[in-house]
This record gives structure tokens, C-alpha cells and sequence, in this order.
């Protein structure tokens, strides 16, 4: 499951080949596989599944069989997928299940459960406990992201004083005695009327799994936790790196993912597909997390998530409010584009005109031609788990 070679930085623009995605696919329909199944023991590891789904009311939707003789598989019954996921489409399941995932956490938890169950392309997991895990690192995901309001930038960076150091080669570490988890939490969580700190979405994304990852073995994997505190009192992982060692990747340019699969807590990237706007530092597309009922994470207006349509229509619109300034620099005006986009809504068949334009898989990078702004991927943590854990640290 792991990249055949280092991820390139799309939110910055930098070229290189695109990334490789090695998927479990199965024919009819993947779900969640759960590996090792004989080794604890395939039927006891199968009460376990059905135990969690009964537990959760879900039971009734789903399968729990052999795939082979160490293999489990979870998956929606057929007849459920067809009238709740069609073509893959989670984007409505908080109607069809009545759920409040705002308010209630265990019908977030539901619906994380059933868009794995009606994944394409096989969700794997060495261990149910890894899979348990993955459903709670995707809910602090969803949690942290609707609650991140920050201030956008990409030349400058801000941090709590109190809790972070910057040095060049190092990035921000933390001071020393400051925890991990509550340092992430006042960078990105400010509340409504507390200071904003200054991020790039990119950055901004990175913390917010980074700080899944460590509430989830805090109680799983404690020396874990004390692994991820060591390495940020050191250095900072970031960017590319970030990715190879904290993230598994599941879709490719080759084998892409259907343009309205999403699972709660997956980090996807909207690219930008206009070549000029593009060039304004920024502007090369947009990073965001899955929110679940049709809404996507907006860090700088934090109670005005986006649906797929007002992200559509934004990047859409970068296009048509861009300027140099006094500095020979292009920029994007962004009180224009939410004017735009404004005017827009209030013209349906304008909207479905550039809805048909953006909702198109990406063409690949430096290609500017007939795609639209959805990735062909999403991104979600590694395993976490004692002896199961794929994630490697290096402070140096």
C-alpha cells in the first residue's frame, strides 16, 4: 500500500512524477478488508466485526464473510449500495441514515462505518484494532477540522509563542515541556474570538492529522505518542516527508477513485485547473478535509464549511478575480470571488455549466487541458497499532 515514489508538493507547485498507488481491488466491491483474521482466529475475529456494527445499528446493512482463508471482509449488502451509494456516492448518506453528526458523535462514527463499507477499493487494515483505530482517527480528523480558524498565508507563518520555537532548518518545534496534543490544539483551535494564527492550508491539514494521529495512541500506543513528542521537540516533519511517513493513499491517476467517494476525515485536494490563476502564490488549489454530509473543511471561515458546489464554484472563480499588484505579483482578490460566487448561485444554469466543467477528475500536473478540480485520490492515516504500526520516525 505504500507510494512507489515520493509524493510531489502540489499545494506548491512543484513538478515531478506523478504519485504511484498500489490498491487492493476486487472485482465486485472492496469495503474493509481485515488481514490476519486466522491467526486470532477468523470466527472470533468475525463476532468482533458483527459485534461493532450491531453495537452501531448497522448490521442489517452489511457482510461480513471470508474473503480467504486470513481475509474479512466487510461490505454494504448489494441491494443497500445500489439505493444509498450509487456509482459510489457517500455525499448524501446523512439523509438516508437520519444521522446528526454534528451533535451526536456515534452517528459520525456511523456514517465513517458505512462509506468504508462501500469503498471501491479495498480499505485494509492488519487487525480489527487498526480498524477501530482508523474509524476514531478519522472522527478526531472530522472534530479538529470543523473547529480550525485560521488566517491564510503562504509567505509567513504564526504559531503560540508559548508552546513553538522556528528555526530554518528544524521548522517549529516544540519548546520544551509543552504537550504535543494541546500545542496542535491552541495553533489551530483558537475558538471563535481567540487569535488567528497564519497557515497555509497545506500546513494547516498536516497539523490536523498530526493531531488525530496523537489522540488516537495516546490511549492505543502510548510510546507512540511519546515517539511523536520527541520528534516534534527536534524537527518537524513536513511537506513530502509528511506524507511518506504518516499517510496511506488510496486512488491514482491510473486507478482513480469515483469523483463523490469520500469517507469522513479523508484529506483530498481540489487543484486549481486554470493555468494562469494558478500561478498566484496560493492559488494552485486547495487542501481540505471530508467533513462528512456533503461538506468539506474551510479553516478561515470555520462555521461556513463548503458543500461541493460552493468549492467548485470558488476555485471556478479564481479565474475571474485575479490582478498584479505594485509588486509585479499575481494575486487573487477574495472578497471578489465570494462575490462571484454569490452572483452565481442565484443563476442555475450557470451553476451546472461550471459544475460540469469542475467536477472532472484533475489532469495530471503541468497539464492544463479538459480536467476539472477533483483529485483522483484522498489520504487518510497510517496504522497506529502496537505491533501493527507502519509509521517510522526519524528525528534527524
Amino acid at each position: 500500500m505504500r507510494r512507489g515514489v515520493l509524493p510531489t508538493n502540489r499545494k506548491y507547485g512543484m513538478t515531478g512524477p506523478e504519485p504511484i498507488t498500489q490498491v487492493f481491488v476486487d472485482l465486485e466491491r472492496a469495503g474493509i478488508h481485515i488481514l490476519n483474521a486466522a491467526e486470532r482466529g477468523s470466527d472470533r475475529v468475525q463476532r468482533e466485526c458483527w459485534h461493532h456494527l450491531s453495537t452501531m445499528g448497522l448490521a442489517r446493512l452489511a457482510r461480513v464473510q471470508p474473503l480467504t482463508n486470513d481475509t474479512l471482509q466487510l461490505i454494504l449488502r448489494e441491494d443497500v449500495a445500489i439505493r444509498w451509494t450509487p456509482g459510489c456516492d457517500t455525499t448524501l448518506l446523512c439523509q438516508q441514515l437520519t444521522l446528526n453528526t454534528l451533535t451526536h458523535e456515534a452517528d459520525l462514527d456511523r456514517e465513517i462505518i458505512v462509506a468504508m463499507l462501500a469503498s471501491p477499493v479495498a480499505l485494509v487494515f492488519p487487525s480489527v484494532d487498526e480498524f477501530f483505530a482508523a474509524i476514531r482517527m478519522r472522527r478526531y480528523i472530522v472534530q479538529a477540522a470543523r473547529n480550525t480558524v485560521l488566517n491564510f498565508g503562504t509567505a509567513q507563518a504564526e504559531r503560540p509563542q508559548d508552546d513553538w520555537a522556528y528555526t530554518e532548518d528544524r521548522g517549529y518545534t516544540l519548546r520544551p515541556g509543552r504537550s504535543l496534543i494541546e500545542a496542535l490544539e491552541r495553533a489551530t483551535q483558537p475558538g471563535e474570538f481567540g487569535l488567528r494564527y497564519v497557515f497555509s492550508c497545506y500546513r494547516a491539514s498536516e497539523y490536523i492529522v498530526l493531531l488525530a494521529i496523537a489522540k488516537e495512541v495516546r490511549q492505543s500506543n502510548p510510546q507512540l505518542l511519546h515517539q511523536l513528542q520527541h520528534q516534534w521537540e527536534s524537527r518537524a516533519i513536513k511537506s513530502g516527508e509528511f506524507h511518506e511517513v504518516f499517510l496511506r493513499e488510496h486512488g491514482s491517476m491510473a486507478t482513480p477513485l469515483p469523483t463523490k467517494f469520500w469517507v469522513p476525515g479523508d484529506r483530498t485536494w481540489f487543484r486549481n485547473p486554470d493555468a494562469h490563476s494558478s500561478d498566484a502564490s496560493g492559488f494552485e488549489g486547495s487542501w481540505v478535509f471530508y467533513l462528512g454530509n456533503g461538506q468539506f473543511s474551510n479553516f478561515w471561515k470555520w462555521q461556513q464549511p463548503f458543500s461541493l458546489t460552493s468549492k467548485c464554484l470558488e476555485l471556478f472563480h479564481w479565474r475571474n478575480a485575479t490582478f498584479t499588484d505594485a509588486q509585479g505579483e499575481l494575486r487573487v482578490d477574495e472578497d471578489q470571488v465570494a462575490h462571484k460566487v454569490q452572483a452565481t448561485l442565484q443563476q442555475p444554469q450557470e451553476v451546472e455549466r461550471i459544475l460540469r466543467l469542475m467536477q472532472r477528475l484533475r489532469d495530471p500536473q503541468s497539464i492544463y487541458k479538459d480536467g476539472g478540480c477533483i483529485d483522483t485520490s484522498r489520504e487518510c492515516p497510517k496504522w497506529v497499532c502496537p505491533g501493527t504500526s507502519d509509521l517510522v520516525l526519524s528525528t534527524h
